[in-house]
Formats: structure tokens, sequence, C-alpha cells
């Protein structure tokens, strides 16, 4: 079984409330075994236009990273992240 990848970029407009995003999205990426690839850090600009933080998240499958996405656990978190940033999340397949 091949595993997935949560690709996000994302740009906060309030970083103390993030902090409770991260807090509140735990519980969901505990359940689906997510493993923190890349989580903000330094940045180097190749093509396009950037946003300032950029996270990658493995998880077990691409069915675990879409329960994870969709879980009540989640949908918990995301709104509070829905209100303080603008992002782009995809789920990217692994070899």
């Amino acid at each position: 079984m091949a595993k997935a990848y949560w690709i996000a970029r994302v740009d906060v407009r309030d970083l103390e409330r993030y902090k409770d995003y991260v807090a509140a999205g735990k519980l969901a990426f505990d359940k689906y075994g997510a493993n923190f690839l890349a989580r903000g850090g330094a940045i180097t600009e190749l093509e396009g236009k950037s946003r300032a933080r950029n996270v990658v998240i493995e998880f077990p499958s691409m069915q675990h990273a879409v329960d994870c996405y969709n879980s009540p656990e989640y949908q918990i978190a995301a709104k509070i992240r829905q209100e303080i940033a603008d992002a782009e999340m995809v789920v990217v397949e692994g070899m």
C-alpha cells in the first residue's frame, strides 16, 4: 500500500490562534497515523508565489489521509484554521 502526503501551503493571519488549530488537529493526526515531515521552516522560492508556511504530512495510505481530513476531529481544527489563515491543501499518493 502506497503512503500518501498532505501538502499544505499556508499564510497565517493570527499566530496565537494558530496554536489552537495545531492543538485541535493533534487528535485527528494521532488517530490517522500522521507523521510530520516538514512543518514551517526556511524555504527557497524557486517558481511561482510561495506562502509563508509549508507543511508536508505523511500518512500510511491515501485512505488514511482523506479520512483524517474528513474526520469530525479534524473538521473542528479546520474551522479554526479557515478563520485565521489562507491555505491550499492537497493529498498526493506516494510511490
